[in-house]
């Protein structure tokens, strides 16, 4: 069970830090180019999906079992974290719009999860 532990830590440390490197390479592009910030928001959402998977991949081949339960809780556990952040830091609940991306996070990290367990155990034979 600690290694399930940490296997959703190390998730969701990677979607933390691959977010941030996201969202500082796309602040540049809408500070040194034309492109407005309405045309972007599919791209930050695909990127965030992108994030997330990588997360949910790194998680699962940390966690070497269970590949949908770790992605799974690594996506829940990036939810708790940034409902938290929205919640105390600017006092405003999630929209259904929020809640339908996260559910999107959710399978996504799963994926990556199954994915990450079986190359991981392909690796090791």
């Amino acid at each position: 069970m600690a290694r399930l532990g940490k296997a959703v830590l190390y998730g969701v440390a990677t979607i933390f830090v691959s977010a941030l490197i996201v969202s500082f390479v796309l602040s540049l592009i809408l500070k040194f180019t034309n492109v407005s910030e309405a045309t972007f928001a599919w791209v930050a959402f695909t990127c965030s999906l992108i994030s997330v998977f990588i997360g949910g991949f790194v998680a699962g081949g940390k966690g070497k079992e269970r590949g949908w339960l770790v992605g799974g809780f690594t996506s829940l556990l990036f939810t708790l974290l940034i409902f938290l952040f929205q919640f105390l830091g600017v006092d405003k609940l999630f929209t259904v719009q929020q809640w339908l991306y996260h559910l999107a996070f959710l399978i996504t990290a799963m994926c990556g999860g199954i994915i990450g367990v079986n190359i991981s155990v392909s690796r090791n034979q």
